[in-house]
């Protein structure tokens, strides 16, 4: 039993000193208005420590402001990470017009949302299996004015 308490003991602390994927949240930007709402481009960059592709799984995302959920939603089966490489992933969401204007008291004289954008990045490791890298990112998302609307 000993041995058995040993194996699991260095098993256990192999995995957990493991080197793992890392990512962080590049850029958040304005990507154009549509017929049923503002959309925005988020670019993800991730680093895959290991010599093969790893999958992911799906991608989840949640948009606060003023400590309510504006948007939120998943994106399944985005691709995969390279191997030993940076993938960059883009991440897009669209903001309905009806929740855009009701936050215009938000927005004040600057015209832009104070936000935090939640990403959760599930991909698929060999061995642990799912594994979650959480993201979250602060920053003002700048609405669309007349100039972007017309053209």
């Amino acid at each position: 039993m000993e041995l058995l308490d040993k194996a699991k003991n260095f098993v256990t602390d192999k995995v957990a000193n493991m080197k793992k994927p890392e990512a962080s949240i590049t850029d958040v930007d304005f990507n154009g208005v549509g017929r049923d709402g503002v959309d925005y481009l988020t670019k993800v960059s991730v680093t895959n420590p290991y010599g093969v592709s790893i999958p992911i799984c799906d991608i989840t995302y949640t948009l606060k402001s003023a400590n309510r959920v504006i948007v939120s939603g998943k994106i399944p089966d985005p691709g995969s990470l390279k191997g030993n490489d940076n993938t960059l992933l883009e991440v897009k969401f669209k903001i309905p017009h009806s929740v855009v204007t009701s936050l215009i008291k938000d927005i004040g004289a600057d015209w832009d949302i104070d936000y935090v954008l939640e990403i959760g990045l599930v991909i698929d490791l060999p061995i642990i299996g799912n594994y979650t890298i959480p993201l979250s990112h602060k920053g003002e998302l700048k609405l669309p004015n007349f100039k972007d609307l017309l053209f």
